[in-house]
């Protein structure tokens, strides 16, 4: 993936600052889209991360995380899984992410699958603790994914390997990351922690959605050319939107989800379709995660945070 800096005052120093690139968004929020199929987000399990959806999760970038969800029926096989990587590919695909594993065995055998067939980049988020239970694997983009602190930035230096970490932190706690020195070359996405209010907001959050996005005013920052795949076999416009499922892939191909109106419409879901968006000056340089407004509000066109609301 392209590398976009998120600040360049952190570039001072070879191997000093934080590499870091994204802050409270994914990575690809800054890219062009055109309306066609770019990542597929496909999680492998219930997962067993700090955030479940019984009880919220307040991650800006808990789409590429590893969380805890409730599983309705049983997975997908290990072949269907292939099945659906191949088509991926062949759709035209470039991003392959993988997360919410249950078993590392599983991870690194899909990821490694995926990377022998030609996918153009496989990401496989890896939480903190495992981190010793894998090895490097050709052609594939290993993420940890930690809560920050100085002692866990500090143990990411001994996996000069890895592609990139996954931070969670507070706002307050990424302040004090961008002024940590550290070895660690790979790339760095701020998970920012949201409270679940925006009375509690503690940080400027006009500035942390900030985002400059060309294709903005046709096609949503963040879903458009996104796929999300549960471990049940539910295609969603968004990992964390489990309520709104556009597809079985149990039933039906990769190539007939992309069809789908449903889906379409979350990736063309512009800033000019929400009320209290629509008269702003700002809507084309916001970064827009609906699934934060939906956990906060229960609407999936709601808008909680933003101290603008017109």
């Amino acid at each position: 993936m392209e590398k976009v800096v998120y600040d360049s005052t952190n570039a001072a120093g070879v191997n000093a600052s934080p590499n870091i690139v994204s802050v409270g968004k994914p990575p690809w929020s800054h890219r062009t889209h055109s309306g066609k199929l770019e990542r597929l987000i496909l999680q492998l399990g219930a997962g067993n991360g700090r955030f479940s959806e019984v009880t919220g999760i307040p991650r800006s970038i808990g789409c590429i995380g590893n969380n805890s969800f409730l599983l309705r029926r049983e997975p997908l096989s290990p072949e269907r899984v292939r099945e659906l990587i191949r088509d991926f590919k062949e759709l035209g695909g470039r991003e392959l992410w993988l997360t919410n594993y249950d078993r590392i065995e599983y991870l690194t055998s899909i990821a490694s699958y995926a990377a022998e067939i030609g996918v153009p980049e496989v990401y496989a988020v890896i939480k903190l603790e495992d981190l010793g239970l894998i090895h490097p694997v050709e052609d594939v983009h290993f993420i940890a994914e930690l809560e920050y602190s100085e002692e866990n930035i500090k143990r990411l230096e001994a996996h000069g390997w890895l592609h990139g970490a996954l931070v969670m932190a507070t706002a307050k706690q990424y302040d004090e990351l961008r002024s940590l020195s550290t070895a660690f070359p790979g790339e760095i996405y701020v998970d920012v922690l949201y409270p679940g209010s925006a009375r509690k907001l503690d940080f400027n959050v006009i500035e942390m959605k900030r985002v400059i996005n060309a294709s903005s005013e046709e096609y949503h920052d963040c879903l458009s050319g996104t796929v999300a795949i549960t471990a049940e076999g539910y295609a969603l416009p968004c990992p964390l939107l489990r309520n709104y499922i556009v597809a079985d892939v149990k039933e039906v191909r990769l190539k007939k989800v992309l069809r789908k109106r449903r889906l379409k419409e979350f990736w063309r879901l512009t800033k000019d379709k929400i009320e209290g968006c629509s008269n702003c000056p700002f809507k084309y340089v916001c970064h827009d995660c609906r699934a934060l407004e939906y956990q906060a509000t229960g609407d999936v066109y709601g808008l909680e945070y933003c101290p603008l609301e017109l």
